[in-house]
């Protein structure tokens, strides 16, 4: 049921679990995978394997599309018409159209109760500001305030990094050059991307293997530092072995004790830039 007659929304690019989006009873708008027989579903239509598969067979990267402004009147619709507010959260701006399609939209069905938030984000850099949302909604916050609170105090707080196994899927996809792929699977370099300021930025490359490399990183993201809040850190992932989620668990849980550490696996959308086998940790500053 909605938490006090506001319904948190959300772009199925936040990467929560089916569990976190049943527990919250979060509504989710599926972006678009686009191969050459027709667009489907993220996550409704096609599972990130499919993509993997796919590019497998074929050599060719599918492609991504945004929610349209007609999806997001459909799904404002639908609560509003139930007397309900709704606080929206949309990947960053910089990658997609969809937070200004969101706005387009919450214009047209009720501006005075739709509220649409720029997350400056991508995965569970969204799922934390959505969480953030939710728990706000069940303290009996309103909508506008919420998104005020998100704008202001967790969307900026937000530190969102992955480590990238293979340099191929952004190459496919014109974000990065075949020769600067073909150069970093021969020195066996992984790139970590930062999100910063709504942007992805190319961070420290580690060599090695996926597992030495994680290891690095997470011990770098987390040691020495005092301003992590150790409220909730995420584990994203698209399609990482239980071996290597669990070696960054116990690596986190050395380091620094969380709260509560989530495991996610990256929906479509995300796996298609990224590739098979990305991993990054995604928590909240304080």
């Amino acid at each position: 049921m909605p938490i006090h007659n506001i319904q948190i929304t959300a772009d199925s690019t936040c990467d929560l679990s089916p569990e976190l989006i049943k527990r919250y009873d979060i509504a989710i708008s599926p972006l678009y995978i686009v191969k050459e027989d027709g667009s489907y579903r993220d996550l409704v239509d096609i599972t990130p394997q499919d993509i993997f598969d796919y590019v497998s067979k074929t050599g060719t990267l599918t492609k991504t599309s945004a929610c349209t402004i007609q999806d997001y009147i459909d799904l404002f619709t639908r609560y509003t018409e139930q007397g309900l507010s709704v606080v929206h959260l949309n990947i960053s701006s910089h990658f997609s159209s969809c937070y200004q399609n969101a706005c387009a939209a919450a214009q047209e069905v009720a501006p005075d109760k739709i509220f649409v938030v720029d997350s400056l984000n991508l995965s569970t850099g969204i799922g934390h500001v959505v969480l953030e949302a939710c728990e706000r909604a069940e303290q009996g916050m309103e909508a506008r305030q919420i998104a005020q609170e998100l704008r202001e105090k967790v969307v900026p707080k937000m530190e969102a990094s992955f480590v990238i196994d293979t340099l191929a899927y952004l190459a496919k996809g014109g974000r990065c050059s075949s020769v600067m792929a073909l150069g970093a699977n021969i020195l066996k370099l992984k790139p970590c991307i930062e999100v910063m300021d709504g942007k992805m930025h190319v961070g420290k490359k580690y060599r090695g293997s996926l597992s030495k490399c994680l290891g690095q990183y997470v011990t770098e993201r987390l040691s020495g530092r005092d301003d992590i809040n150790p409220k909730r850190i995420f584990i994203t992932h698209s399609g990482c072995s239980k071996e290597i989620v669990d070696q960054v668990r116990g690596l986190i849980q050395k380091i620094r004790p969380f709260e509560e550490i989530v495991e996610t696996t990256a929906g479509c959308t995300i796996s298609n830039h990224c590739g098979p086998n990305t991993l990054g940790i995604l928590f909240l500053r304080k």
